[in-house]
């Protein structure tokens, strides 16, 4: 289904991975997106791959260039051979170089291993306390090809795909714009997007980053915070009844995910591992809601136990007991505590299982993204 490279005991080798499609054509095309399209001209992103790990695997497709942090030249890697990076000194150190940051930039339109996964673009690789940091340098619409395959079904409509592109751009855009860390704007995990490099691009994934491209939405000639969830359960939610300050773009409206695999969920804790989970009140007796939204989403409780009690926010229950969201009831019977709740995580700005169902139904993408911002307009980057 994929053009992907594979390590195998210390070796890279490129190989030929495909699903029987049924027609050539497709695997045609998709080689073409993956290996031959250029680049398009935006901006690049900087997404941390690993966060101070002891050490982190990498190399390269093509023959690559490796630089120094100020970009001077200090000589090249082979292709497809494996490389370990550790912490060295007072920075990184890679086969015979030893420096405070290392780049490796494929040439040929080659891509990088960092890790466990191929990705294009450039890596750098620099130390952060006693471990490295690898983080991936590249071009933000082929970032998206990954992003949008990541975050969304790539079998989905086009309209939902679409959809995904624009809002998955502009919350990068937002969160470069924001970014307190010096060496990057992002990581891979689902605390900002979910970014798996080459393994999740797809034909559709390219076609629906490509028909939207340079596409934000914008208040007031700015990126928002284009925050999305999978299901929020029936109505989404005002950002400032679950966050923090209101945001004109950010309000509650009727969603329509009902066909979503998790509009509704339940799930029983037994009261004594309840409070392991949660730590510090003994075995739990009680849960007290202490602030609930207007639609019913929990976002602080009071935990009852036999050793005492303690206020916890949602984030902390959701982390604690694995539940997908904090809207649900609650009831206990002899020990065990029942939660029946409905949707998948915080239930703010566009909710993707929403989408999907709109575009279904024929809406456009356009028309979407409206309807789960309110007052954001869609704007094309210049």
């Amino acid at each position: 289904m994929l053009n992907q490279y594979n390590l195998d005991d210390g070796v890279w080798r490129l190989r030929l991975v495909w699903t029987t499609l049924g027609r050539s054509s497709w695997l045609i095309t998709l080689i073409w997106l993956c290996l031959i399209l250029p680049a398009q001209a935006a901006r690049e992103m900087r997404v941390a791959i690993s966060k101070g790990v002891s050490s982190v695997k990498v190399g390269s497709s093509t023959p690559a260039i490796v630089r120094d942090g100020a970009g001077r030249k200090l000589g090249e890697l082979a292709a497809l051979d494996a490389f370990t990076v550790k912490p060295g000194g007072n920075g990184v150190s890679l086969d015979k170089w030893n420096t405070s940051q290392i780049v490796i930039e494929p040439t040929i339109d080659g891509v990088v291993w960092i890790g466990d996964r191929w990705y294009r673009g450039r890596v750098r690789l620099l130390r952060q306390g006693k471990g490295v940091t690898a983080v991936n340098l590249v071009n933000l619409e082929e970032y998206l090809y990954s992003v949008v395959g990541s975050e969304a079904y790539p079998t989905w409509p086009m309209e939902a795909l679409k959809s995904q592109a624009v809002v998955a751009r502009t919350y990068a855009l937002y969160q470069a714009s924001k970014a307190s860390n010096r060496y990057y704007d992002l990581d891979t995990t689902t605390k900002t997007q979910v970014y798996k490099g080459l393994e999740t691009e797809f034909v559709t994934t390219h076609e629906a980053v490509n028909g939207t491209l340079g596409q934000v939405l914008t208040y007031n000639g700015k990126v928002i915070l284009a925050a999305f969830h999978s299901s929020s359960g029936g109505h989404t939610e005002n950002v400032e009844d679950v966050w923090s300050s209101p945001l004109p773009y950010l309000r509650g409206v009727i969603d329509y995910d009902q066909t979503a695999p998790v509009f509704q969920w339940n799930k029983a804790v037994n009261a004594g591992e309840m409070g392991q989970l949660i730590g510090g009140v003994g075995t739990v007796r009680s849960l007290v809601p202490q602030r609930i939204t207007p639609h019913g989403r929990i976002i602080n409780l009071r935990v009852v136990g036999t050793g005492g009690s303690k206020n916890i926010s949602d984030d902390q229950l959701r982390k604690a007991l694995g539940l997908k969201s904090t809207l649900f009831t609650v009831s206990s019977n002899n020990g065990i505590f029942q939660f029946d709740g409905r949707g998948y995580g915080h239930g703010i700005g566009l909710s993707q299982w929403g989408t999907h169902y709109l575009a279904q139904q024929g809406m456009p993408y356009d028309q979407i993204v409206s309807h789960y911002y309110k007052n954001a307009q869609l704007t094309t980057l210049n």
